[in-house]
């Protein structure tokens, strides 16, 4: 299951269903038992105007300013604090659902985050924090390659740059190495590795998907 927010719809596009079972089904020793991943892609990409660095208005966008602003409103922010009711409809709990899925947010959006919704880009970093915490130092969060550009395309030297930066992106928000790296625009599957055998993270893209495992693109030394 995806969490798409690049465009501006949410997708939620179903990957995997388990199979449920019976309730009184006795499950036989070393059966193999189904998981379901759920990870959130989160990227917009700049929107400024150059010229001005800041972003002008989008009337699609209204009753907000631009894009970034309603999607924020609509995703981002409830998110971090996703609302829990009772049966009688009462609020009874906050949750941040950041700390209970894998998520990468593009370095790009992360910076506008950062200025313009300081309080849902604090529950992100508290949300990999806790993760982490609570699963053996492994966070929730894993890296993007900076711009989410079509990396078979890239020439070598710009997967290399995209790979390096969007690791630096992440060491300076989250205060650590990231453990895997969503590369955009289906990954790196034509280019053999060749662009981000230097990564130090395994790269990934969740439609480079082969006989139902997700297989690394690469494996690299330090960058």
């Amino acid at each position: 299951m995806t969490l798409n927010s690049s465009a501006s719809e949410l997708d939620l596009d179903t990957a995997a269903t388990a199979t449920p079972q019976p309730q009184n089904a006795t499950v036989e020793t070393g059966a193999t038992q189904t998981y379901i991943t759920v990870h959130g892609h989160f990227y917009q990409p700049p929107r400024e105007n150059p010229y001005l660095d800041a972003i002008e208005r989008q009337p699609s966008a209204a009753p907000f300013h631009d894009w970034n602003e309603r999607i924020a409103y609509e995703c981002y922010r409830p998110n971090a604090f996703a609302r829990i009711f009772n049966d009688s409809g009462d609020l009874v709990d906050l949750v941040n659902n950041y700390e209970f899925m894998s998520f990468n947010i593009g370095p790009t959006l992360m910076a506008w985050l950062d200025e313009h919704e300081p309080e849902t880009y604090a529950k992100i970093l508290e949300a990999d924090r806790l993760s982490a915490a609570r699963l053996n130092g492994h966070g929730n969060a894993i890296a993007q390659v900076y711009n989410h550009i079509i990396m078979p395309l890239a020439n070598w030297r710009d997967k290399q740059t995209q790979v390096r930066w969007g690791i630096a992106d992440f060491r300076q928000c989250f205060g650590r190495d990231p453990e895997g790296m969503l590369a955009g625009g289906n990954g790196d599957r034509h280019g053999n590795g060749a662009g981000v055998n230097r990564g130090g993270v395994t790269v990934c893209d969740p439609r480079a998907v082969s006989g139902g495992s997700m297989s690394p693109v690469s494996h690299g030394g330090s960058a």
